[in-house]
């Protein structure tokens, strides 16, 4: 009886607890130009020791470099009691990687990025003793290239903060990554210029817990800032602004805090980061771990429910991506698959025979065995058929002689921002730069595009 009444209490005591919020704190390490920077990050790591609190330090390949030469071991050793993560080979000097990835498609641009950024990553790893464990990129340089090219590199999580592609403000899974991005009000933070700042901070993240509880389930909160912030009022890479190209020997340093700002700085991000901690139900998370609390991405969806959602439009549909339920109706066994490399038009324009469309059916299942992704299209005869056309008629199929041409409307690339020159604004890139490119090729890749679900 008193074994069952504590099972009982603590079943209780359980309910009565609130769903977890995963909080994550990370710092993209990436001045090289000012070394009071070096001095700041090694301070973040050890305050943040202090609180018990582990952060993720993302950390761009020449900053690994510079840190290296200076002979800064100890900011090197305190860095690496905490996550480490990436943050691209060097930042910003031109060109970034939205600017080299951009007149590329899906397997040259993957080729390019891991062909530029590999090395960074390689010193980062060799530098900290550990792999990175997450990915984020300079300013809003975004490119979906990049994603192919990190599963190559090792790197299981995109974590950054941009416009380009999201999912419901919490994280997700796309291009086989898991993405924590475009998280908007679910990255609050304190600035650190007033005391103002942190009482709106607080309030922000206050906003930002109760809209996580409102959902319901497990939620996710990010804050981020930058070493540089501590000791700098401008930051190191308007060296590089407008993508134009400076040699080291005339980098101009940022612009320095008076002691009594830094102070002030000090005081408000560690009073946050107190304020966050006492916070019933946060957890502390870095980026390494993330990928274990998440739900297998990989799983098999009914094909009966696959074919219902797309006789609607092609969809995700729960914890599926578009993907994952055309797979299911050509009997394909679950797995990722990236998206189509291109655009193709439906050329097609007559019912296809039922002997053709089967054909039709076999090539697209030996695509996707033989280059794990989905085809651009489909051919009847020598004409073209659209994948999502195809997989519209494949959900309409009655089984009759023949099927009749659809249109498939691919619901799913509203997730992709049309915008290519809000999205892709960042001092660092050349005036007027125009990212749509990219944003095109980012909607072919939304095929995989679902939610990622805490275990």
């Amino acid at each position: 009886m008193r074994l069952f009444l504590l099972l009982s209490l603590a079943a209780l005591l359980s309910a009565a607890q609130p769903e977890p919020i995963y909080y994550l704190l990370w710092f993209d390490t990436e001045d090289y130009v000012e070394p009071a920077s070096d001095d700041a990050a090694m301070r973040l790591a050890q305050e943040l020791d202090k609180l018990g609190v582990r952060g993720t330090f993302k950390v761009v390949g020449e900053k690994a470099r510079v840190l290296e030469k200076r002979g800064r071991k100890d900011v090197i050793a305190a860095l690496a009691k905490h996550d480490i993560g990436y943050h691209a080979e060097n930042h910003s000097i031109p060109p970034s990687p939205a600017v080299y990835m951009r007149p590329l498609g899906l397997l040259e641009g993957a080729a390019e990025f891991e062909r530029r950024e590999g090395p960074g990553a390689r010193d980062v790893a060799r530098i900290f003793g550990k792999t990175p464990s997450c990915y984020g990129q300079p300013g809003n340089s975004w490119g979906p290239q990049s994603l192919m090219a990190l599963r190559k590199l090792g790197i299981p999580v995109y974590m950054d903060e941009t416009r380009q592609v999201g999912l419901n403000h919490q994280p997700f899974w796309y291009g086989g990554i898991l993405n924590v991005l475009n998280l908007q009000q679910f990255s609050p933070r304190a600035n650190l210029n007033k005391p103002e700042d942190l009482e709106e901070g607080k309030r922000a993240f206050d906003v930002a817990v109760a809209a996580a509880r409102k959902r319901g389930g497990p939620g996710f909160i990010q804050s981020y800032y930058h070493p540089t912030e501590w000791v700098t009022t401008e930051f190191w890479d308007t060296n590089f602004r407008h993508g134009i190209y400076r040699a080291p020997a005339d980098y101009q340093k940022p612009k320095a805090r008076t002691p009594e700002s830094q102070a002030q700085a000090w005081r408000n991000f560690l009073e946050f980061v107190k304020y966050v901690k006492s916070t019933p139900g946060i957890r502390f998370v870095t980026a390494r771990e993330l990928p274990a609390l998440m739900a297998d991405p990989v799983t098999r969806p009914n094909a009966q429910e696959a074919l219902a959602q797309f006789r609607e439009t092609i969809d995700m549909r729960g914890p599926h991506s578009a993907a994952d339920l055309l797979l299911a109706i050509l009997g394909v066994s679950p797995r990722y698959v990236d998206g189509p490399a291109e655009r193709v038009a439906t050329t097609v324009t007559a019912d296809v025979s039922r002997q053709k469309f089967e054909y039709a059916k076999r090539q697209a299942v030996a695509h996707i065995e033989q280059t794990g992704r989905i085809p651009s299209h489909v051919f009847v005869d020598s004409a073209t058929l659209a994948i999502g056309d195809f997989a519209a008629m494949l959900a309409h199929d009655t089984g009759g002689a023949a099927v009749p041409v659809r249109t498939g409307v691919l619901a799913f690339e509203r997730h992709i921002a049309t915008d290519g020159k809000k999205t892709f604004d960042w001092p660092i890139h050349p005036v007027g730069f125009d990212g749509s490119p990219l944003l095109e090729l980012g909607r072919l890749q939304a095929w995989t595009l679902k939610p990622a679900r805490a275990k």
